[in-house]
């Protein structure tokens, strides 16, 4: 077997040593050595690098359907994806500059496109009760030239500044789910959000738990994707509790003239010491019928 191994395609052994290195392409693949444990762990977490890459290539794309079928971004929260399109902008320029590996940051890539467009979409589709007083066209406009400037921005300012910046993108992409999951909460719905990208993102952080332990074994970075996923966690619990829930005005669906009795005893307490004072309409009088002028006039007949 190894005869055949050791004889591979010129192609398919760069391939394999440009992704798992040329120690562990000649371990695991030209002396078939699955013994190799330390190989066999670093060639899983190259595998699930770049799969989690690929994945972000479709990961937002069942949302982008969703809000452009649906003509509606109800549910979704405009600061949530903006502050996320921030962190991936700032840790795509920081890997970018840096000459990392692009299996290291690629899916940044990709997810910042994305979220751009769903940012976008969500002014486009302003939910019902903004529609009479935002001006989309103007926030588009401006939304738009905050996106260019901030990426050229990241592009020319100092590779210092920017290594601050990188700092900061763990709380910044925490803190960007904390407005989603409290709009959900508040509307008990989760409206426009894709259940398909929202697990994604779970696997996605487990996946780089196990990458960042394998490859990097820095215990900050292992903690801001141990948080990601709890949130993430907590907003697929949200979809689940919230599945098939309309999140749209509840007065529309209330029969009216039907009071139940939990509305009842609500308005107890607020009609004692009251007196009501019922007020009868005012009806109009009878008219009396009279005799006509022209009517006969009856008298006794004497004999």
């Amino acid at each position: 077997m190894t005869s055949i191994t050791r004889n591979l395609p010129r192609f398919f052994v760069d391939l394999g040593t440009a992704v798992i290195g040329e120690k562990c392409y000649s371990s695991l693949v030209e002396n078939l050595n699955v013994g190799d444990v330390e190989c066999l762990k670093y060639s899983l977490s190259k595998g699930l690098g770049l799969g989690i890459v690929v994945g972000g290539l479709i990961m937002k794309v069942p949302q982008l359907v969703r809000i452009v079928s649906a003509e509606s971004a109800r549910g979704l929260s405009f600061s949530a994806h903006a502050l996320e399109t921030l962190s991936y902008a700032i840790t795509t320029a920081y890997s970018y500059r840096n000459n990392f590996p692009f299996s290291t940051y690629g899916e940044n890539l990709f997810l910042m496109i994305q979220n751009t467009q769903i940012t976008l979409l969500i002014i486009y589709f302003p939910s019902t009760a903004l529609r009479q007083t935002q001006d989309s066209t103007g926030k588009l406009i401006l939304t738009s030239l905050a996106a260019v400037a901030s990426g050229a921005a990241l592009c020319l300012m100092p590779t210092e500044t920017l290594a601050l910046l990188q700092l900061g993108t763990l709380p910044l992409s925490l803190l960007s789910k904390v407005p989603q999951i409290a709009q959900n909460a508040r509307a008990r719905s989760t409206g426009q959000l894709s259940a398909f990208a929202v697990i994604s993102q779970i696997v996605g952080c487990l996946a780089r738990l196990f990458t960042t332990a394998t490859e990097v074994g820095d215990p900050i970075v292992s903690a801001g994707f141990a948080l990601a996923l709890l949130l993430n966690s907590v907003l697929g619990m949200q979809i689940w509790m919230y599945w098939g829930k309309d999140g749209k005005e509840t007065y529309s669906k209330t029969t009216i003239g039907v009071v139940n009795e939990k509305e009842k005893e609500d308005w107890a307490p607020e009609r004692r010491g009251r007196v009501d004072v019922v007020v009868t309409p005012e009806s109009s009088p009878v008219p009396r019928h009279t005799a006509s002028p022209s009517g006969r006039k009856w008298s006794r007949k004497i004999d």
